[in-house]
């Protein structure tokens, strides 16, 4: 497996810079790397705001960020302390949120709709509570408004790493899904340290904003996976009663990492979803 070291790029260099990389515009911009579809950020467009999910990085959202352009400037970002984003984790989904915003404020994207799965997904709910008026919508992918973690995933990634890596492709995809297929792709988009995962989940322990969802006024697609042992299909049910105006599909025949397993489909979802926003 590998892990990224910190690429030591100051919390305050603002300039776009890019990073090795191939098929997609690899950058680093103040604090966070990331990958865009299209640089610069075309006016005319909205803005999609990947954000991946526990023990991810930004690949993870390869095949949206490419396939979406035709719709959207694309963005998906590294998370502090994972892909080529330096410095540690954080073991609060607050803390993870003032890290989004302040790389919206640096690339002073107006409006953007961010985009998130599991954790992700809690960042994003909890930005569309805390700062509503700055997005101009929301998608939740295979999430929900609390999410406790099994103790056994804690114990796991202390004891043995790679065996927790190995857990999410026997647990994060559908059993229709080809594991042998996307297994390198789930132990690529998995490379942070131990340390850093288990923050994660810490973060995702102590989530709960399930009496704060009607406040969100913004437009909401969220998306399940019919498959999805780890965030059941459920949850989104759940937020799709709670949060007003909310659309919720299902992708059939998929697990948690259903961008992965299904990205057409999800890409087909989200872009019928934004082609619908007001202008």
């Amino acid at each position: 497996m590998v892990f990224f070291r910190d690429i030591g790029v100051g919390r305050h260099d603002l300039t776009p810079q890019k990073l090795t990389g191939k098929n997609m515009e690899n950058r680093i911009s103040g604090s966070l790397g990331f990958t865009t579809g299209n640089w610069p950020l075309h006016a005319n467009k909205p803005t999609l705001l990947f954000i991946h999910g526990s023990s991810q990085n930004r690949l993870f959202w390869r095949s949206q960020v490419q396939a979406l352009v035709d719709v959207a400037n694309t963005i998906a970002i590294d998370l502090p302390g994972h892909g080529a984003s330096p410095g540690p984790g954080n073991d609060h989904v607050t803390g993870y949120v003032q890290a989004v915003m302040d790389f919206i404020d640096e690339l002073e994207i107006p409006h953007p709709i961010p985009c998130g799965l599991s954790m992700g997904g809690a960042i994003t709910l909890q930005m569309l509570i805390d700062h509503g008026e700055r997005f101009s919508a929301g998608i939740l992918m295979n999430t929900g408004a609390r999410l406790k973690v099994n103790p056994l995933i804690f114990e796991t990634i202390q004891k043995d790493f790679n065996k927790f890596v190995e857990s999410v492709v026997a647990m994060g995809i559908s059993k229709k899904s080809d594991a042998d297929v996307l297994r390198p792709l789930i132990q690529e988009t998995s490379a942070c340290t131990p340390e850093v995962a288990l923050g994660d989940y810490q973060a995702c322990n102590r989530f709960d904003v399930m009496d704060r969802l009607p406040i969100i006024k913004t437009p909401v697609l969220v998306l399940t996976a019919a498959d999805d042992v780890l965030t059941p299909a459920k949850y989104g049910r759940y937020m799709g009663e709670k949060i007003a105006g909310a659309i919720v599909h299902s992708i059939e025949d998929a697990g948690h990492l259903s961008p992965l397993e299904k990205p057409d489909e999800v890409n087909n979802v989200i872009r019928h979803f934004l082609r619908k926003l007001p202008d």
